[in-house]
């Protein structure tokens, strides 16, 4: 995926743009169209990526592009007393993810804070894991976010990402995507009135690595042990990698 080039004096990026005003705009919506347009498949999803992270009592994770801020609740609750950092460069995002933080009673354990997740704002060797849920598709440039959850782990740190991927079995394929890219823009118009948002869904994914793909991006960042599961038929994939422990 090329990286863009800088639009105007403010150093964002056109891609960067363009996704941010998609947040922004479909926040108050996202939660609601995420059970609409996966039929709740999404949560099944992280609790199988929640179960091969098998966190421990105390445990640490930095969540990228945390958006509402399921996954985060998830690892905070999961590892009872440990802290847990989300990112999202979407101030309407993280808006709607503080207010579900604050209902169940975990402000003291996740942190919230508005950055880019091409470059943290972490020092290296931080957490025990770093996730990143649903976003990889929307950088810029995937290695670069992949390097820097690389970097903010500890040796031995775990780096997930549970996004969409493209099923390879016909004929599911091609029902899933006519479902996807004839469908989905529809449901968006009729319950979120975001037609053009969820159009771009179907076409970040076409220019986004398939599983198998992705698997090697994690190996060539340097992430070792690594290991990719297809979820519902090949729509969505978790890929998990160890950064290497330099005390074995």
């Amino acid at each position: 995926m090329n990286k863009s080039t800088a639009a105007g004096d403010n150093g964002i990026k056109p891609k960067e743009q363009f996704v941010h005003s998609v947040f922004e705009k479909i926040a108050g919506k996202y939660d609601t169209m995420n059970d609409i347009l996966s039929f709740r498949r999404h949560k099944a999803w992280r609790r199988f990526a929640m179960d091969k992270m098998a966190m421990r009592r105390g445990d640490t994770a930095v969540d990228l592009c945390c958006g509402t801020c399921d996954w985060s609740i998830a690892m905070a609750e999961s590892s009872e007393t440990g802290c847990v950092m989300g990112l999202d460069f979407s101030e309407g995002m993280l808006a709607v993810g503080r207010r579900k933080v604050e209902e169940r009673g975990l402000a003291d354990r996740i942190s919230l804070v508005q950055g880019n997740a091409m470059n943290l704002p972490f020092g290296d060797c931080s957490f025990d894991y770093a996730t990143i849920g649903f976003g990889l598709r929307n950088v810029p440039d995937p290695i670069q976010v992949l390097s820097e959850m690389k970097r903010v782990v500890k040796p031995g740190g775990m780096v997930v990402c549970l996004e969409l991927s493209k099923p390879t079995v016909q004929p599911f394929k091609g029902i899933y995507y006519f479902y996807l890219t004839r469908m989905l823009p529809l449901l968006g118009k009729l319950f979120a009135k975001s037609y053009e948002q969820y159009r771009w869904l179907p076409e970040s994914l076409a220019m986004f690595p398939d599983r198998r793909q992705l698997e090697q991006i994690f190996r060539e960042t340097g992430l070792e042990r690594v290991k990719s599961f297809p979820l519902t038929g090949g729509i969505a994939a978790l890929h998990i990698g160890l950064k290497e422990n330099v005390d074995v």
